[in-house]
């Protein structure tokens, strides 16, 4: 499948999930702002896919993120954004939604499981009582320490080099 398919819009996402619940597929949901895409979140994306047999990231509209990040966020556009999530292999859908949170999204689809970073707490996750109360699970995927698009940022303008550190 190329980039282009794996960008559905809600409707139409539905109709996949119910199809391949039908086939006794696990449905693994996650979401985020995903700008500047970095390994801590090609990780989490790959250990996401990891839970089931299909993985849907919800994206968060270029509206939201300014709203949670600020003005100057996001860096690359939700259709850059988008296109680049849809070229990982563990991502097998994106979805862009508007709202503050990825509610709605998560009631829509009603994934298996819901896969957050670690920063969360399983208590804070969006759509988590939702998820468990239909029998599904949230899992929180450890973060890759020192890693974020914030931090990227501020080295970018600050002209200070990348930090010399392995891949752990």
């Amino acid at each position: 499948m190329g980039t282009a398919e794996k960008i559905r819009g809600l409707e139409e996402l539905i109709r996949v999930v119910r199809e391949r619940k039908a086939l006794g597929h696990r449905v693994v949901f996650t979401n985020g702002c995903f700008d500047l895409i970095h390994r801590g979140h090609t990780r989490l994306l790959h250990q996401a896919r990891e839970l089931g047999d299909l993985l849907i990231v919800g994206l968060n509209s270029d509206a939201s993120v300014r709203g949670l990040k600020g003005p100057s966020r996001p860096v690359l556009s939700q259709e850059e954004r988008a296109e680049v999530l849809s070229a990982l292999a563990s991502v097998d859908y994106v979805v862009i939604f508007e709202e503050a949170d990825p509610s709605r999204t998560i009631a829509a689809l009603q994934p298996d499981i819901l896969a957050k970073g670690a920063d969360w707490a399983k208590e804070e996750v969006v759509g988590r009582e939702l998820v468990e109360r239909l029998g599904g699970q949230v899992v929180t995927i450890p973060l890759v320490k020192g890693v974020s698009t914030t931090g990227i940022i501020q080295r970018i303008l600050s002209g200070s080099p990348s930090p010399l550190s392995s891949l752990d």
